[in-house]
């Protein structure tokens, strides 16, 4: 993902990883080869070797490397035997490093209804022991500033008939559902969640709040009305939190249009508010920090994020912190220690 320019523009701050030895599970990032983009398992490894001890890591699925024929509902497991191929053989090639996509995060259409349970059979069946939930974003915005997610989502999504009953199979196969979306729909997740309390939901990217477009420049009326939404979902126990991705363009702090990237107090000072919000609603136990990359390298390195992860949580005890870094992750995404 990273240009040669962004390369070279994250360049100009590097710091030393903080912490070094502590043992962190990141449970979001992504792998993609595209016709004009290229994330794969060694570039991922060239980010952890920043000097952190990232010891393992979830995949989410981002719509690459699909089966090219086929029935179009069957098409999304070719990523997961893409990822499980870069993984395999990351394993062989480098087995002192990060282990990747430990746990793999796929999609499938949960509009088909009870027909999902084939394309969620498949998934397992493709991921060799990796496969652990499905992701359907569903992020969309009237506003035409605001990018909606790749999947292409109607208004409303998790409120739809169909994509319930979809939903539903979720629970019979083990799977977990990652939610994507933006913080004015965050009532629809705490809805579904409500719903379904035996499937757990892992809210990724702290719910999406929004600073771009019609809501740029209104960011406390926003971070209130976030608050408000978090504090009513963190009520459903089935239901995680990801702190990260408030470094993607959607978030509008606004960091990528600077000549130096931020540093870690930077990022630090920004962001604890809503990382710090969340514990307290969900607790310590249903929370973990994520990297959400490369998505989020557009704004700053891997090691310069997770030192900022370091100094927002260095108010928590040394238990507390080992689960936001590993163990709610491990517990979570049901991984291997």
């Amino acid at each position: 993902m990273a240009t040669t320019a962004n390369t070279q523009w994250l360049s100009q701050v590097v710091e030393q990883a903080l912490e070094p030895d502590l043992p962190i599970i990141d449970p979001h990032h992504h792998l993609w080869d595209y016709p004009d983009s290229r994330y794969i398992a060694t570039d991922f490894l060239d980010d952890t070797a920043a000097g952190h001890n990232i010891v393992q890591s979830v995949f989410v699925e981002c719509s690459s490397q699909y089966r090219s024929d086929g029935p179009a509902a069957m098409r999304p497991i070719g990523e997961t035997e893409y990822v499980c191929r870069l993984a395999d053989e990351s394993d062989t090639a480098f087995p002192d490093k990060t282990k990747i996509a430990t746990g793999i995060v796929g999609h499938a259409d949960l509009t088909l209804g009870k027909a999902v349970n084939d394309v969620l059979s498949a998934h397992i069946s493709a991921g060799n022991g990796r496969f652990r939930g499905i992701r359907h974003a569903c992020a969309w915005d009237a506003s035409d500033d605001v990018r909606n997610s790749h999947t292409n989502p109607p208004e409303g999504l998790l409120l739809q008939e169909s994509f319930r009953e979809g939903f539903a199979c979720l629970n019979k196969h083990g799977l977990s559902f990652d939610a994507w979306h933006y913080h004015t729909q965050i009532p629809q997740l705490t809805d579904l969640a409500r719903a379904f309390p035996e499937t757990p939901i892992i809210l990724d990217h702290v719910g999406g709040p929004l600073g771009i477009g019609p809501y740029a420049g209104r960011r406390e009326e926003i971070f209130q009305k976030w608050k408000d939404a978090i504090a009513e979902l963190a009520q459903c126990p089935n239901v995680s939190v990801k702190l990260g991705g408030l470094a993607m363009k959607i978030c509008g702090f606004g960091w990528h249009n600077r000549d130096k990237p931020p540093t870690s107090d930077e990022l630090a000072e920004a962001t604890a508010p809503y990382y710090h919000y969340c514990v307290d609603q969900f607790g310590v136990e249903r929370c973990m920090f994520e990297s959400n990359f490369p998505v989020d390298k557009l704004s700053v390195s891997y090691g310069v994020l997770w030192n900022a992860f370091k100094k927002i949580a260095a108010a928590y005890s040394d238990g507390e912190r080992a689960a936001l870094f590993h163990d709610n992750a491990a517990r979570v995404y049901r991984l291997a220690n």
